[in-house]
């Protein structure tokens, strides 16, 4: 899976889905994730920074921990999940330092997006 990143970091998040083709359409589509299959049941990605999988390997289970994206364009972020057919679970809100909302991809599983604190956004 990847390079392995440094010690004591975050270096893989692994999401069991329904349809590994949908998921990589949609964080494709909402992100410009890349991908490498390894098999029908895995594929990794990564977003340049940080690697994952998607496996068909086990049932989908939502929920665990909230992983947070970095974009600088809130706005735009949003309408891709939502043209991606994501849903909007949290509307854009204010925190000291940025703006954020949450979203639930096509397997259930909820993630958010931040940028900084900009008013345009």
């Amino acid at each position: 899976m990847g390079i392995r990143g440094a010690d004591n970091q975050i270096d893989n998040i692994e999401f069991n889905v329904l349809d590994i083709a949908r998921s990589k359409k949609f964080y494709g589509e909402v992100f410009g994730w890349t991908f490498v299959d390894y098999g029908p049941a895995y594929t990794e990605f990564t977003d340049k920074r940080l690697t994952g999988g998607f496996t068909t390997g086990e049932a989908v289970r939502p929920g665990g921990p909230l992983i947070i994206l970095y974009c600088e364009d809130l706005k735009q972020a949003e309408t891709r999940v939502r043209n991606a057919g994501g849903r909007i679970s949290r509307e854009v809100f204010s925190f000291p330092g940025g703006r954020r909302f949450h979203f639930i991809d096509p397997d259930g599983y909820e993630l958010a997006v931040w940028s900084a604190a900009d008013p345009s956004n």
